[in-house]
C-alpha cells in the first residue's frame, strides 16, 4: 500500500485526489497536513511513500508579495528537507502554466519560463531548487498543469458555468486552450505514484478546448441553447492585445501534445493513458449534472 500525505487541507485538487483513489482502499492510504503554522514541523513523515504538495499563496496583497516567496518557494523547500531526510521516496510539487509568463501561446520544449507574476515567480523558484533534491532515493515530481476543471472548482471554468446560463448570447471565436478534468489529473498523480515516477510534466486532457464550444457545452448540459454570434468578434480580436482577462478567455494557449506527461505519451515503458472521461462528459460533471463524481469542495489551495 502506498502511504500518501497531502499539503493543503482545503486544497481542491488535493482532496478531489483523495476521492478519485478512494476507488482502490486496498493501494493507497491518504492523510492531510495544514501548513497555516509550524506545526506540520514537528509531524514526522517517517512511513510516508510520497508527499504530494498542493498547499500554496495564490492571491495576497500586492503590498506584500514576500508571502509568496515565504510559502510556494521556501516553506516547499523545507517541506522537501524534511521529507528527504525522514525517508520519503517521492516528491510530487504542484506548479503552475504560468511560469511562461503569457496568457496566449504555444508553449513547446523549447519555450523558456518567463514568468512575470510574483506567484509565479515564486512558484519557478520553487521547481529549480526542488530538483537539487531529486536523486536515486527521492524522485521529485514537478506539475505544470493547464487550467483545471470539475465540480465544485473554483476559477475560471465557475465563470465561464455562470455566462453560459445568464447570458443570451456568446462570441463565436475560434481559440484553443489546453484544459485539464479534475478526475485525469487525479489520474495522472496516481499513475506518477504507481511508477514512482520524477521530471517535470505537463499533464493535459487529450484534446484541446475551444472556449465558445465549452460555454454552448455548458447551457446544452442545462437544457438552454445558447445563441452565438461573430458580431462581437472585433471587439474579442481588440482585447487580446490589450486585456489581460479577454485573453485568459479566448485567447490560444496550448502545451505541445509531446511535451512530457502528455496524455498517451510514454514514461520508462508505461503508456500515460489517464483520460478518464470524454471532454463532453467531463462537462457534464463539472457542472453537476452527473451524481457518480460529486465533490463540493470549493477549494482553497492554502
Amino acid at each position: 500500500m502506498k502511504k500518501i500525505l497531502i499539503t493543503g487541507v482545503n486544497s481542491y485538487i488535493g482532496t478531489s485526489f483523495k476521492k478519485w483513489v478512494s476507488q482502490y482502499p486496498d493501494k493507497y492510504s491518504v492523510d492531510f497536513i495544514s501548513i497555516r503554522d509550524g506545526h506540520w514541523k514537528g509531524k514526522s513523515f517517517f512511513g510516508y511513500d510520497v508527499i504530494f504538495h498542493t498547499a500554496a499563496i495564490v492571491h495576497v496583497s500586492e503590498n506584500d508579495t514576500s508571502n509568496y516567496f515565504k510559502v510556494n518557494r521556501d516553506l516547499t523547500v523545507e517541506l522537501a528537507k524534511k521529507a528527504k531526510k525522514e525517508g520519503v521516496k517521492q516528491f510530487i510539487f504542484l506548479s503552475t502554466m504560468g511560469v511562461y509568463g503569457t496568457e496566449t501561446g504555444y508553449i513547446t520544449k523549447d519555450t523558456k519560463p518567463n514568468p512575470k507574476t510574483p506567484y509565479a515567480q515564486s512558484k519557478y523558484e520553487a521547481e529549480q531548487l526542488l530538483l537539487q533534491f531529486n536523486s536515486s532515493d527521492f524522485n521529485v515530481a514537478i506539475l505544470r498543469p493547464p487550467i483545471v476543471y470539475g465540480k465544485g472548482c473554483p476559477g475560471n471554468f465557475a465563470r465561464l458555468s455562470r455566462v453560459a446560463l445568464k447570458a443570451p448570447l456568446f462570441p463565436d471565436i475560434e481559440n484553443v486552450r489546453s484544459m485539464i478534468f479534475i478526475d485525469n489529473l487525479s489520474e495522472f498523480v496516481k499513475l506518477l505514484i504507481d511508477n514512482n515516477f520524477s521530471g517535470l510534466y505537463f499533464p493535459q486532457n487529450k484534446n484541446y478546448v475551444n472556449t465558445s464550444e465549452l460555454v454552448r457545452l455548458i447551457a446544452k448540459v442545462h437544457g438552454k441553447k445558447l445563441k452565438e454570434t461573430k458580431l462581437f468578434n472585433w471587439v474579442v480580436a481588440k482585447g487580446l492585445k490589450n486585456n489581460i482577462v479577454i485573453r485568459k478567455v479566448f485567447g490560444s494557449f496550448v502545451y505541445d501534445r509531446k511535451l512530457n506527461g502528455g496524455p498517451g505519451s510514454m514514461m520508462d515503458g508505461v503508456v500515460l493513458n489517464y483520460e478518464t472521461d470524454s471532454f463532453e462528459k467531463s462537462v457534464e460533471i463539472s457542472v453537476g449534472r452527473n451524481s457518480k463524481k460529486d465533490n463540493k469542495n470549493e477549494g482553497n489551495i492554502y
